[in-house]
């Protein structure tokens, strides 16, 4: 009797964003993306308008749990990159965003099914002591805990992805 193998949905998925990368980074970024997803990726690299000699793409995926914090473990490396990943949430466990700037690092927040940023109890808690009862000091531990300058530094790149093809890629691994 022949086994069977049937072929489980992937656990995760999300999308990768490079809002730019220099021209001569954009192989390794490739390189780095495909080892944390166990498969050779090819991106369709656009100009980024933004930031003369630069690129940017948009990059669907699907693999483990976990893997959208790998990919931005992997391109960490390259200060002069800026990126988004995502990590949809699923079925008893929580999303993912991670956000890096060059002038800023690396954000990472929790997100719920819908893609909002989760903000635990205890960090409100902590937002709401240091502030006293300072409002303009509460509004910005908020701000620090929704990742709002990251958010404010990538806006007008992501402006530059609005009529951008979408590429999934299926059954990694």
């Amino acid at each position: 009797m022949a086994a069977t193998t049937t072929r489980q949905a992937p656990a995760a998925r999300g999308v990768l964003y490079v809002h730019s990368a220099p021209a001569a980074l954009c192989p390794h970024v490739e390189w780095a993306t495909g080892r944390a997803l166990g498969t050779a990726v090819n991106f369709d690299w656009a100009r980024q308008p933004v930031l003369k000699g630069s690129q940017r793409a948009e990059f669907y995926w699907e693999g483990d749990r976990g893997t959208g914090a790998a990919i931005a473990s992997a391109l960490l490396g390259w200060e002069q990159l800026r990126f988004e990943v995502t990590e949809d949430a699923g079925l008893g466990a929580d999303g993912g965003r991670w956000l890096h700037t060059p002038e800023l690092g690396i954000f990472y927040a929790q997100t719920d099914t819908a893609g909002n940023i989760v903000i635990p109890e205890d960090r409100v808690r902590y937002a709401m002591e240091a502030a006293g009862t300072n409002a303009l000091d509460l509004h910005r531990e908020l701000r620090l805990v929704l990742g709002q300058a990251w958010d404010d530094e990538l806006e007008p790149f992501r402006h530059a992805s609005d009529m951008n093809a979408v590429v999934w890629l299926h059954e990694v691994g």
